[in-house]
């Protein structure tokens, strides 16, 4: 499965991984997964919001055990980073018929769309519709690079934009979702442990800066005349470094987009967004107010102006306690226990859904990179431990 899903969406120039929503490369990983839900014998649909769904028993009796992740990635982003979920998925299906293990419950592995909301900025669509936190309106106004909308893009790859929007009825058939996630830095390659249970997720979101001032010649205006919205951008960068060190959190501006875009012009807009998380809200909070604070003090000195827009936020992720507990007895108590800054769609189904999710070691602690990494023997106990969850769930 790892080497027939490897090369889909791969960039020749980078090694990086190009899936985005709706474009052909994400019409390849959908066209794999149902591929392997047909090769089991599960039963094979695609949900109102473009979620891909295998189901082994009955969809519609209830208290279902969901297993999976997602399929597409950031620009350039590494091999591990939700593939690693829905590929361990279908191999831990693949261990339970191989032990001769007998359902008791109906289990099902999905592929959520748009989890990394690369294409259209706004991370885990697909379980934000689901959920109904992102709303059919809302998601009417997203739009990519090119000014494509949501709806033009699905319609495009063959789905329905009319239907999209909450699936309360679906999401009530699920009794526990699991994930599997490559974990997003070193903490299991420091305590020697090849596999994690998430205890939260931290809370995060992300903000744009529009910082504008006046566009003019590079060569001919002088230094003290100038408005450049690029000088308090940058001034702004290095403020978020230093309130987020000063604060124990994290802060990056990963994503920029400047007017007129010119060698030899002085921009008249500078658009960044932060991405800022933090262990706990009231730190957030701090930092990004510190953040503004510092680029709107700059903008002053500099002549130009600044508007702040938060685009997305997702409040910290409390994991149900009883099902990681019951997760941890199934694999021995003797699992380490960590939190995580990134987002997942387990943490946007928590609010709907008891949810839980397990890590793999990731030696470098490298992520949405070329370099992300899993040594073989990992993922083979990870798939392991998924196995015997999924056993201990739906097979009592």
């Amino acid at each position: 499965m790892w080497a027939d899903l490897a090369p889909v969406g791969r960039h020749a120039d980078s090694g990086g991984y190009r899936r985005y929503a709706w474009t052909g490369a994400d019409a390849d990983c959908r066209t794999w997964f149902q591929e392997q839900a047909r090769a089991r014998g599960l039963a094979y649909e695609s949900d109102r919001n473009g979620n891909q769904w295998a189901w082994l028993g009955d969809p519609l009796a209830g208290d279902a055990v969901v297993t999976g992740s997602h399929l597409d990635s950031v620009p350039d982003g590494g091999a591990f980073d939700g593939p690693l979920g829905v590929v361990s998925s279908f191999a831990a299906l693949d261990e339970l018929r191989r032990r001769g293990a007998e359902f008791s419950r109906p289990l099902a592995i999905t592929n959520f769309g748009d989890e990394e909301g690369a294409r259209f900025g706004l991370a885990c669509v697909g379980s934000r519709l689901a959920a109904g936190q992102l709303t059919k309106e809302k998601a009417y106004e997203l739009r990519d690079a090119d000014g494509i909308a949501l709806p033009q893009a699905m319609e495009a790859a063959g789905y329905d934009p009319d239907a999209i929007g909450a699936d309360p009825e679906r999401l009530a058939r699920i009794g526990a979702f699991v994930e599997l996630h490559v974990e997003q830095g070193r903490a299991l390659d420091l305590s020697g442990d090849r596999v994690g249970i998430a205890s939260a997720i931290w809370p995060h979101g992300r903000w744009r800066f529009d910082f504008r001032g006046e566009a003019n010649h590079a060569g001919t205006t002088r230094l003290a005349d100038r408005r450049d919205p690029m000088l308090t951008y940058a001034a702004t960068v290095l403020a978020a470094r230093t309130e987020a060190a000063l604060a124990g959190a994290v802060a990056t501006f990963g994503k920029i987009a400047v007017e007129p875009n010119g060698v030899n012009a002085i921009p008249s807009l500078v658009r960044g967004w932060l991405d800022s998380r933090a262990a706990d809200q009231a730190t957030l909070d701090t930092v990004v107010t510190a953040v503004e604070k510092a680029a709107r003090e700059r903008a002053d000195r500099d002549g130009t102006e600044l508007a702040v827009v938060r685009e997305s936020f997702t409040p910290v992720v409390e994991f149900e306690h009883a099902l990681r507990d019951e997760i941890d007895r199934i694999l021995g108590g003797s699992v380490p226990v960590l939190g995580t800054g990134a987002g997942h769609d387990a943490g946007i189904l928590s609010a709907a859904v008891p949810t839980a999710m397990l890590f793999v070691r990731n030696p470098t602690g490298v992520s949405h990179s070329p370099r992300e990494f899993a040594a073989e023997d990992d993922c083979v106990a990870g798939v392991l431990a998924l196995a015997d969850v999924l056993e201990g769930l739906a097979c009592r």
